[in-house]
């Protein structure tokens, strides 16, 4: 009996497609293709590669720096224009030079003398004056000086003003005074005494105190006294006699004269002793070396 047929026995595709197809009636499905295979995936480029790239998109950075660098340096150029201009105004021009120089607040000196102890020198740049060495000038030519203020008035002018010593006590020497101040400097000799103040008369060779308190130091006691009176008493005060550190004694106009005792509470006692002037107008002497006990004798 001959074998099955190639039909019988089915073909390649004879499997549950062919069943498939013989129950279904149709014919059978082909196979499906195979998939491509992937693509690789791209590798990515090395930095140096993609600053390559990026270059070539954006072009060479040269141009872009000095564009951005053009309005800073036209900025500096500028500034360094504008200060040349102001440092010519300042010293190379004829504007802003010393054309006039005032000076004020003299009372014994006159305008003229402060001028020609300072010395400014006029037509010089008014920027380049020195303040510093012109005070120095006025206050070591003229003793009588006790500060100067120097000023520059733009755009032509410098200003001098200063303040005097005043005396408080004169030292007589030979036909002149010295007068000194409330610091004890002796400022200035004079041939004529002025007017409202005391001069000093030291007495204290046998004073039992004199190796420990020398003439240097009751001068500055006397000095002391006679700053601290008040304005009307040191008017009439003529003379401040010191025989030793405790012992001051004040001679005022009309023959009256004050114990003072020595130069400590000196501004309690300055206060009594105008206290007492009005209480007892007519008395001659007047005792206020202990200030919480003041007292008046004589008429």
């Amino acid at each position: 009996m001959a074998g099955a047929t190639t039909a019988q026995r089915g073909s390649p595709f004879s499997d549950r497609s062919g069943r498939s197809a013989r129950k279904g009636g149709g014919s059978p499905k082909p196979p499906k293709p195979p998939k491509p295979p992937r693509r690789p995936k791209p590798t990515k480029p090395p930095k140096s590669a993609k600053s390559a790239k990026s270059a070539q998109r954006s072009g060479p950075q040269g141009p872009v720096r000095r564009l951005r660098g053009g309005p800073v340096l036209a900025s500096l150029a500028a500034a360094v224009v504008l200060a040349a201009g102001g440092t010519w105004v300042l010293y190379g021009s004829s504007w802003l030079r010393v054309e006039k120089v005032t000076a004020a607040g003299t009372e014994v000196l006159t305008p003229e003398q402060v001028l020609a102890a300072a010395a400014v020198p006029v037509g010089a740049p008014l920027v380049s004056v020195d303040t510093d060495e012109i005070e120095g000038r006025v206050r070591g030519r003229l003793p009588r000086i006790d500060s100067v203020d120097v000023v520059r008035a733009w755009p032509h002018g410098i200003g001098l003003k200063v303040t005097e010593r005043k005396p408080v006590l004169l030292i007589k020497k030979d036909a002149n005074f010295v007068e000194v101040d409330a610091s004890g400097v002796r400022f200035d000799t004079v041939p004529k005494a002025p007017a409202g103040v005391p001069v000093l008369e030291l007495n204290a060779g046998r004073s039992p105190s004199a190796r420990r308190f020398d003439e240097e130091r009751l001068l500055h006691e006397a000095v002391s006294v006679a700053g601290s009176l008040p304005g009307p008493i040191a008017r009439e005060t003529v003379q401040v006699k010191v025989g030793s550190y405790d012992s001051v004694v004040l001679e005022l106009t009309g023959g009256r004269s004050v114990t003072w005792g020595s130069g400590e509470q000196s501004d309690a006692k300055g206060r009594a002793l105008t206290a007492l002037l009005k209480a007892a107008p007519g008395s001659r002497h007047f005792d206020v070396s202990v200030p919480t006990a003041p007292a008046a004798a004589g008429s």
